[in-house]
């Protein structure tokens, strides 16, 4: 019966057997409006969300930036406040003062640019987060990645980086057959890769969550018998809490990356 009903789910034939519409993957791949069938330029509805929330982001932040006061107004203060948070709950307490407000800019960008994409999933009319399928995650960790190789290189030098982080000084030789491979694994692979998965798993579970139960409200108010439509209430009261319970995990997935990308980056500026 589980294994039926995860059927069911993946591929949306619960529509069909009883007027329930679920969730389904079909739902991060939705066909094209433009372009179709050129591989760079093709539009579908998950691209133009990416379009509005990159297109909002850098208006809200060039907003905040021109309204900035020695007495900020309401606007500029929220803006404050959330530069602030990154500058001192981040990068001034991972990398410390001079190196924190040196990558300032780049950890402000990544934490916004996490958080903008993540939070299209509840805004009306999108509806879907922009990091639910792997390219946006992946180019995420990508400048993740090469910023905490770049600091390490920038430190130490190519060569110093990748030898501290290969062959931590210490170790017997022979170690170093099994110590190197994993230090490559867990440094130069893994971490990327955990960014990613991490990042795109729970804006999926969230997507998955909101839809199945906004869809089962919409169902059993307007098509169940009698009674049951008196459980409407409870999955849309349900769909209201998880609408919130998502706006928290889009901002703490967005924490979680910049977070970790700040402590690559003072991982491989320090001496091993």
């Amino acid at each position: 019966m589980l294994f039926h009903a995860a059927v069911l789910f993946s591929t949306g034939e619960a529509a069909e057997e009883g007027g329930f519409e679920a969730p389904s993957l079909a739902d991060f791949f939705p066909p094209p409006f433009a372009f179709a069938g050129s591989n760079f330029f093709e539009l579908n509805r998950l691209s133009l969300v990416r379009i509005v929330a990159t297109v909002l982001l850098i208006v809200v932040l060039w907003l905040g930036t021109k309204a900035l006061r020695v007495v900020p107004g309401r606007g500029g203060s929220v803006f404050e406040m959330a530069v602030g948070f990154v500058h001192k709950s981040i990068a001034v307490e991972v990398l410390g003062p001079q190196a924190g407000r040196r990558y300032l800019p780049l950890l402000a960008t990544i934490f916004f640019s996490v958080l903008a994409m993540n939070i299209t999933g509840v805004v009306p009319l999108l509806n879907v987060a922009s990091t639910s399928l792997v390219a946006m995650p992946l180019l995420l960790a990508a400048v993740a990645f090469v910023a905490f190789v770049g600091a390490g290189i920038k430190a130490h030098g190519a060569g110093r980086y990748f030898k501290s982080a290969l062959f931590p000084a210490g170790a017997p030789k022979i170690i170093y057959l099994l110590l190197t491979p994993i230090e490559l694994l867990s440094t130069f692979i893994l971490r990327p890769v955990t960014l990613t998965l991490r990042l795109m798993a729970n804006m999926i579970s969230g997507h998955f969550l909101l839809v199945a139960f906004f869809s089962m409200t919409n169902y059993l108010l307007i098509q169940a018998a009698g009674v049951i439509k008196a459980v409407s209430v409870v999955s849309f009261a349900a769909a209201l809490a998880f609408t919130g319970f998502e706006i928290f995990v889009a901002a703490l997935q967005a924490y979680i990356f910049t977070l970790l990308t700040t402590v690559y980056i003072s991982l491989a500026r320090e001496e091993h």
